[in-house]
């Protein structure tokens, strides 16, 4: 039997619950485990975690909205993340981590020997995280304690990354002068395919810059998310078609050779997570894609809620 998935929203998670959870982790049953918005005590997160150090079969886990809203929680979180092997994506939008939490964590998510996708969305992160991410794919969504200094240390690691694919900025006040940094960063980057920059405070200034960064300078971005920025529609569709004549050059080329240390695709795709509470058949979470479409996003579908999430 294929393991399956897990999905609670909401919900305040009885003992007995999270000992079904647990004993299920244990069997190598569970895929995806989703606690998105549930409380339960302090001792049952604890026991939740132990049963994903034990997990060999869970790939995605998600914490999103407070789960994880302590310190001790935070360190149980660790301890668990460096004992399992399987993880591939972790969810904790919305958790007060602060760059405390970050600091505990780090030690663990830098030596994880699967991760590779990271939600820290309005974690209330600051400079000090910056300094401490490194994976294919960072969603740092509406952290406005950043400052611009810290801002500019990640554009450094961008230019200097060489496994970043996916980097999701939005909803933080970036502002032309830090878009800027980002442009040369994206310039230098030979891996970053996919830049989400909506609602940030860009305006026609950076996005000339970005216009004449795809379209003097060889670059990996793919996509480019300019959604909800004082940005006119005729700069952003320049963008776009010099963004698709490159995907045109890109069919023209000869293939590539396969790396066979990255069998790993990221794809994001963005839609209003609903409240599910579940235990159903088998999830997919990690679909193989080539970006086989170079296109800028132009309109946006968070609608209500700043929350939507990136799930693969």
């Amino acid at each position: 039997m294929l393991p399956a998935s897990i999905q609670i929203t909401g919900e305040l998670l009885s003992a007995a619950e999270v000992q079904d959870i647990c004993e299920s982790l244990k069997e190598d049953s569970v895929r995806l485990l989703s606690v998105r918005g549930c409380q339960l005590s302090d001792r049952d997160f604890g026991h939740v975690c132990r049963g994903v150090a034990e997990s060999r079969s869970l790939a995605q886990l998600n914490l999103n909205l407070g789960v994880v809203s302590s310190i001790s929680r935070t360190r149980h979180l660790a301890d668990a993340l460096k004992t399992n092997r399987s993880l591939q994506t972790l969810f904790l939008h919305g958790s007060p981590l602060l760059d405390a939490g970050l600091v505990t964590l780090n030690p663990a998510l830098s030596t994880h020997p699967t991760l590779v996708c990271l939600d820290l969305g309005d974690c209330m992160l600051g400079d000090e995280a910056l300094g401490l991410i490194c994976l294919r794919e960072l969603t740092l969504s509406a952290n406005p304690g950043i400052s611009s200094k810290g801002w500019a240390r990640l554009a450094i690691a961008v230019a200097h990354s060489s496994q970043l694919r996916v980097l999701n900025l939005d909803y933080n006040p970036l502002g032309d002068q830090i878009a800027g940094m980002l442009a040369v960063a994206v310039a230098s980057s030979r891996t970053l395919e996919v830049l989400d920059l909506e609602g940030t405070g860009l305006t026609n200034q950076s996005a000339q810059v970005f216009l004449d960064m795809v379209e003097n300078y060889p670059t990996s971005l793919r996509v480019l998310v300019l959604a909800e920025n004082s940005i006119s529609p005729e700069l952003q569709q320049q963008i776009c078609d010099l963004l698709s004549e490159g995907e045109e050059d890109d069919r023209d080329a000869p293939p590539l050779r396969s790396d066979p240390t990255s069998n790993r695709a990221v794809l994001p795709v963005r839609f209003k997570y609903q409240p599910i509470r579940s235990m159903q058949a088998p999830t997919w979470l990690l679909p193989h894609s080539n970006f086989s479409t170079q296109v800028v996003l132009l309109t946006s579908d968070v609608g209500e809620s700043l929350l939507a999430e990136t799930e693969l």
